[in-house]
């Protein structure tokens, strides 16, 4: 099935969608890799805040490039997810709903998105510049020393991702890998 969603992605959202939904996201999400992983933790450690509502968030695993001249921002393509793992639980308890990466997840990730009603979607890899495209607004709002790594601030519109684990656990790494087995014999 194909949805049109726009964030804030709310948790009565995230889980009427499916492992395998085909997904158009619009609104506002985050990058944010394992560098701002660890410094948004440590720092709500002593802060208490983070640099961005977290609240019904939707956090993009990518370090984008640089925009070349007149472009919003330069080829922006997901990183693997499972280097977020150590992170992923505490966010999803403190309010963040969507992730978007590539690869899967740790066991305690997948519980942590049952127990908080958040989805995993999975974007593309290799199609940095054709996800660019649907990119149409970005700014640095966090960690700029971090260059690549520092967290972006993204309007994005029908930016193409399908729901790979859903929030009741359904994971299409492991049902699909499963179907090709039968299927082969």
């Amino acid at each position: 099935m194909t949805h049109e969603i726009t964030t804030p992605l709310t948790k009565e959202t995230a889980a009427t969608l499916r492992a395998g939904d085909i997904i158009r996201l619009s609104g506002v999400i985050y990058t944010a890799r394992d560098a701002a992983h660890k410094r948004m933790l440590e720092e709500y450690k002593t802060t208490g805040t983070f640099p961005f509502e977290m609240e019904n968030a939707v956090i993009y695993y990518a370090g984008p490039a640089p925009a070349k001249p007149g472009a919003v921002i330069g080829p922006a393509g997901p990183t693997t997810s499972y280097r977020m793992d150590a992170y992923a639980p505490f966010l999803l308890d403190h309010g963040q709903t969507g992730m978007i990466g590539k690869g899967k997840r740790s066991d305690e990730v997948v519980e942590a998105m049952k127990r908080n009603k958040a989805v995993y979607f999975a974007a593309t890899g290799g199609a940095a510049a054709l996800i660019s495209s649907h990119i149409k607004k970005a700014c640095i709002i966090a960690y700029d020393d971090l260059g690549a790594e520092a967290i972006h601030r993204l309007e994005v519109e029908d930016f193409p991702c399908i729901v790979v684990i859903d929030s009741e656990g359904n994971n299409l790494y492991e049902t699909e890998k499963a179907k090709y087995r039968l299927e082969t014999k």
